[in-house]
């Protein structure tokens, strides 16, 4: 195969495209499709300070590594999660990456800063380990950037994750979370700005400009996945795709050109502070201060113990393919 761009010795194949690149025009290629997400959806500019969700993983490093090469102002923030030596690998892999490149990290500990790890909360929570997972997340990534004075929060969420989220909520017609599918979210009511640059590239893709910029990333998946539905969907999107190349891509890009304003006005929802915590909610206690308090086993007040009522929490987690960027009972 020869590269596209300078007819060289191409290494990487992208069948979508009917097109192969070399490893000097890949991560060239790799940049400009990031940068067009930016411009398109007019994500942040130069002056803004971007916080990047950071995993230790490949798309998570490679959305940090392309920020900081192309001259913007990014910090990672590092969310320990307690799931052992994955989280520790994990937690390595993004210090390394950070230190290599003179980078400011941020880390925070989950359980020493807020009681509980995920392990923990999987067992005692009314839901999965993986939704309160990601309702964790979220959580701690808005308020972090909100304390920290933040302008926007940048996630590495792919093509496939995009693809297969929208595919879950279509299946389910979750109408509003569907409406808040996009790429870029704005600030509102204590909620910071959600970006998500890579969502034009592929997990192929994100691997592979990782591997040729020499972005030592942990490989391995959560321990704790198995039986996640997000993965059934993936991979039914990877089955399509294989046969189809391009399918993943037609489905998000035409929800995004065409399908969004369908859709407009079913996310309208009024937020009010937390009264608990103080982050943006839709009741009086957010779902993370629920979920939180049912894990620790506490109550959030004597005149509201319905909040942290088991079947209560299960409803605001009832759905674990949720948009990345919003949570709670209102939503990685």
């Amino acid at each position: 195969m020869k590269c596209k761009r300078c007819s060289g010795s191409a290494v990487v194949e992208l069948r979508r495209h009917n097109a192969a690149f070399c490893k000097v025009c890949f991560p060239e290629v790799f940049t400009e499709q990031v940068r067009k997400a930016i411009r398109r959806f007019d994500m942040f500019d130069p002056s803004d300070r971007i916080l990047v969700a950071v995993s230790g993983g490949k798309d998570s490093l490679a959305l940090w590594d392309v920020l900081l090469t192309t001259g913007y102002d990014a910090t990672g923030l590092y969310l320990g999660l307690g799931i052992g030596g994955y989280s520790d690998r994990s937690h390595d892999a993004a210090v390394a990456f950070a230190e290599a490149r003179g980078a400011e990290l941020r880390v925070v500990d989950l359980a020493e800063r807020y009681g509980y790890d995920i392990p923990t909360a999987g067992r005692k929570g009314s839901r999965s380990t993986c939704a309160v997972c990601g309702l964790t997340k979220r959580y701690v990534f808005n308020r972090a950037a909100a304390e920290g004075g933040f302008d926007v929060i940048a996630t590495g969420h792919n093509l496939d994750d995009e693809a297969a989220t929208l595919l879950g909520n279509t299946l389910r017609w979750k109408t509003d979370y569907i409406a808040r599918q996009s790429p870029a979210l704005p600030a509102r009511d204590g909620m910071v700005r959600k970006v998500k640059p890579l969502h034009r590239l592929s997990e192929l893709e994100t691997a592979a400009y990782a591997f040729l910029r020499g972005i030592d990333y942990v490989v391995e998946e959560c321990p704790l996945v198995a039986g996640n539905t997000q993965l059934r969907y993936k991979n039914a999107m990877n089955t399509i795709e294989a046969t189809s190349p391009g399918t993943k891509a037609q489905f998000l890009f035409g929800y995004l050109d065409r399908g969004i304003p369908l859709f407009a006005g079913d996310d309208d929802v009024a937020l009010v502070p937390c009264g608990s915590c103080g982050q943006p909610t839709i009741g009086r206690f957010c779902a993370f201060c629920r979920a939180r308090a049912q894990i620790l086993g506490e109550h959030l007040g004597s005149a509201d113990r319905a909040g942290t009522d088991d079947r209560e929490v299960a409803r605001s987690l009832s759905d674990e393919v949720l948009p990345a960027e919003i949570y709670g009972g209102a939503e990685t």
